[in-house]
């Protein structure tokens, strides 16, 4: 890729900035970046929505195991080993130490039919952008996105993951670390079979025109505990992995979201978030099957008893291609997944204060 040009920020000084980056390590404002969407929209202020919900996502559960697991199915098991055959990352497996990915995207913000009071639906302005990730064996990934002049930063050291946006500073993300969900999306067939090795077998249903086989996977309580704080619970989060009956590929992830916010005082909001991401144009990298595109699809509710004009909804979209990808690539070292200072320190303190943490004995 071509060397980015210098981007422009919001400018902030050095009180603003100290301000923000403490603040910003809290689960407020985690929730903030993502929830707080309808003060953004009433400034038409697009491209920060949909950086914040569509930019770096994090897949509901750790690639870590679990010893709460139930018994997997000998149907997901089948349907997982299909997978790994058809995309031929079984033979990779333990041979590939990191990886390397370039991509376009374009965001939307979607409008609904009538909302601007007119009949007329005036063609949403589609935010152009691109994309470099690196991720690492075990749990490390660092990814950079620009769009429209702004650069949003997330990664993971595999102890903690993190976030960086031009309007919050730096935060890190409540909870056990977890994939991003972006490479999920058919960027890393070996991570996919890893987490859906432990699903539950949903049937069978059409699925963008596919016949395909469904496995769940959900969050359990004590992550979905980890997540919260006292005015925000995170109820559940589940996905849904729709695979081709017929060539065994991943074709159609989807996740859902719910969370409950409510403030001393104050009448409690629930937000439900819905991801769904069509997956297609598998191509052979290095004898690997790899998605080349795809199109996401978000949906965002908020509802309460003290909302009187009812749910009010958010749609938004994303399309992707893939550039370039590699594994193995020379140079790629520990060293480049290194959190921001601040992020470090809040999580080295946030460990020595909980009593089952190993830093506390």
């Amino acid at each position: 890729m071509s060397r980015l040009a210098p981007l422009s920020e919001d400018p902030l000084n050095e009180e603003e900035t100290k301000r923000l980056s403490k603040r910003s390590q809290t689960w407020k404002n985690w929730v903030k970046s993502h929830f707080s969407l309808f003060s953004f929209f009433n400034k038409r202020s697009d491209l920060k929505i949909l950086l914040s919900v569509l930019g770096c996502p994090l897949f509901p559960i750790s690639l870590r195991p679990r010893s709460s697991i139930l018994e997997v199915s000998s149907s997901a098991q089948y349907i997982v080993q299909h997978f790994r055959a058809a995309t031929g990352c079984k033979k990779l497996e333990g041979m590939v130490k990191n990886i390397f990915t370039t991509g376009k995207v374009s965001m939307t913000m979607v409008e609904e039919p009538g909302s601007s009071g007119s009949s007329v639906v005036t063609p949403a302005l589609s935010h152009k952008g691109c994309f470099v990730m690196w991720e690492m064996v075990p749990n490390r990934w660092l990814i950079e996105l620009v769009v429209g002049g702004h650069k949003v930063l997330a990664g993971s050291d595999g102890k903690v993951a993190w976030r960086y946006t031009p309007w919050l500073g730096s935060h890190a993300a409540k909870g056990g670390v977890r994939p991003l969900r972006r490479a999920l999306q058919g960027l890393d067939p070996m991570a996919i079979s890893e987490v859906f090795s432990l699903a539950q077998y949903m049937g069978e249903k059409e699925m963008v025109g596919v016949d395909c086989f469904v496995l769940k996977l959900s969050a359990d309580q004590p992550d979905l505990a980890d997540r919260g704080d006292s005015t925000a619970e995170m109820i559940k989060h589940v996905t849904f992995g729709y695979f081709s009956q017929r060539n065994g590929l991943l074709v159609y992830l989807e996740d859902s979201y719910l969370t409950r916010i409510q403030s001393p005082g104050s009448y409690p909001l629930y937000w439900e978030t819905t991801i769904g991401s069509k997956i297609e144009d598998y191509r052979t990298v290095e004898d690997v099957m790899i998605a080349h595109s795809g199109r996401t699809n978000v949906v965002i509710t908020r509802f309460g008893d003290n909302l009187k004009s009812g749910p009010t909804i958010i749609r938004m979209e994303e399309s992707w291609l893939i550039d370039d990808i590699a594994f193995n690539v020379p140079g790629l070292s520990i060293d480049c997944f290194i959190p921001p200072q601040d992020v470090h320190e809040s999580h080295l303190e946030h460990s020595l204060d909980r009593p089952n943490s190993p830093l506390s004995h």
